[in-house]
């Protein structure tokens, strides 16, 4: 079976990519590399033993999505990461999460609602629930009016593909991720943020290996035991991993709607101070930190309650807080050292 990974070369993209060649699906790989290197392909390759169909390819523009889809016909299911994904960004340039994030996912589900039959896993997130009244999080917990435009972005495109699919033959999964961290265990592949990191592990890894003089820690007046904001941090094979079955559930007919959500996460929450500890203990480096003001868009805490996926999806995330910063760090290493 052909299978369709928007975003591929990126971060949970590649990863997943490994997991689906390794359960023996045909991948096809877009991505318009903004946020990703092409070597991200040699990795995968190295990993899995088995090449990965590429193509260069920017969702935005309609026609060649029209285009893809003419040539490849035969895909079976999509999984779809292709989108921006940094809060603090979003707030100040919310039109190009807007057009990256929305155009994007319409184009797409233009092209599938074709289709007599078509499987899409949605790549969405914990952002939707905002400041949740209640830990850990179910995914019937409200969704709030989003805390910044890429929150915002990934609202909406739940709402459009819980539309579309009331009308078309367009079954979906709507996967809620927390905070993916770590890197394949080989260390051929991991996160590889372009220019400054907008995420805490890459920016931790990067500023224990000397590249950043000092992470920034956005404040430390939170309503928290130690005042630091907490979240759910989740190893990025685990997440990978989840996304096979989930797209297996679609493909075997298992669904019992049109458009299924689940939560991923570990069920437990860490603060930043945590995990600097937690890092510092794997990696036996000393961070340079400072305590800064907060940063517009972050909520307080968010973990999340993960029986429905472990219920119904019978997936669990395996990996400790610890095996995911030990592997983010071991990456980290390798990619300067080459």
């Amino acid at each position: 079976m052909k299978i369709l990974v928007t975003g591929g070369l990126g971060f949970i993209g590649s990863h997943t990519v490994v997991e689906l060649q390794n359960e023996g699906f045909e991948v096809i790989a877009i991505d318009n590399l903004s946020n990703s290197s092409i070597d991200v392909l040699d990795g995968i390759e190295r990993i899995t033993g088995k090449k990965t169909l590429f193509e260069n390819i920017d969702l935005r523009d309609k026609s060649v999505v029209q285009s893809f889809f003419a040539k490849y016909q035969d895909i079976s299911g999509v999984i779809h990461f292709a989108a921006s994904k940094a809060v603090g960004e979003s707030v100040e340039n919310p039109l190009l999460y807007y057009e990256n994030n929305i155009n994007s996912l319409v184009y797409l589900l233009q092209e599938l609602q074709k289709k007599s039959e078509a499987h899409f896993i949605f790549s969405s997130s914990c952002t939707v629930y905002g400041q949740a009244d209640k830990m850990p999080i179910t995914e019937n917990a409200p969704i709030q009016v989003a805390m910044s435009p890429y929150g915002n972005t990934k609202q909406i495109g739940e709402e459009i593909i819980t539309d579309v699919a009331k009308v078309t033959s367009i079954n979906s999964i709507l996967l809620r991720y927390f905070n993916p961290i770590g890197a394949h265990p080989s260390a051929e592949i991991g996160e590889l943020p372009l220019g400054v990191p907008q995420n805490l592990v890459p920016f931790i890894t990067q500023t224990a290996f000397g590249l950043r003089e000092k992470l920034s820690v956005f404040g430390d007046d939170y309503p928290t035991p130690d005042g630091t904001a907490i979240r759910d941090y989740i190893h990025v094979v685990d997440l990978a991993k989840a996304h096979v079955i989930a797209l297996q559930r679609l493909l075997n007919k298992q669904n019992s709607e049109k458009v299924e959500t689940f939560n991923l996460g570990t069920g437990t929450g860490s603060s930043v101070l945590e995990v600097i500890n937690a890092f510092e203990k794997v990696s036996n480096q000393k961070l340079n930190y400072q305590i800064v003001g907060r940063r517009e868009g972050d909520v307080i805490e968010a973990y999340a309650n993960t029986d429905k996926a472990n219920a119904i999806l019978g997936w669990k995330a395996q990996y400790s807080l610890e095996e995911a910063l030990s592997s983010a760090w071991q990456w980290e290493q390798k990619i300067r050292n080459r």
